[in-house]
């Protein structure tokens, strides 16, 4: 039978959640957590339903976006130390970029010479 109010919270309480959260990184060494991994010890089926997670509350969102920050800097300090390209790859999902954008305002003339044979 289904659940009138939709699907039932995996958590009933931020505390029950920010406990499992605190047991996958001291059970998980820092070098080896991933989103998904923690996704995964949460009891979620994909990395989406734990992102969508954080719109239950302003307590949730808080918790599990601190939980992803911490994922996060294991990426960051893997790249200071390795420079891997997976940290990069792995960066970029929480919006880092590799690439510089210049604006450039003003104005730019150009001449056509309608002799020009190089044409």
């Amino acid at each position: 039978m289904a659940h009138p109010g939709g699907r039932p919270r995996k958590f009933n309480s931020v505390a029950e959640m920010e406990e499992a959260i605190e047991e996958y990184f001291e059970i998980t060494p820092f070098a080896k957590v991933t989103v998904t991994g923690l996704a995964l010890h949460l009891g979620f089926t994909s990395r989406k339903d734990l992102i969508n997670y954080e719109g239950y509350s302003e307590e949730f969102y808080h918790s599990l976006k601190r939980a992803k920050l911490l994922v996060e800097n294991s990426y960051e300090i893997d790249l200071k130390d390795k420079g891997g390209s997976g940290a990069i790859f792995a960066l970029k999902n929480f919006d880092w970029s590799d690439k510089q954008e210049i604006e450039h305002q003003g104005k730019m003339s150009v001449r056509f010479d309608a002799e020009d044979k190089d044409l």
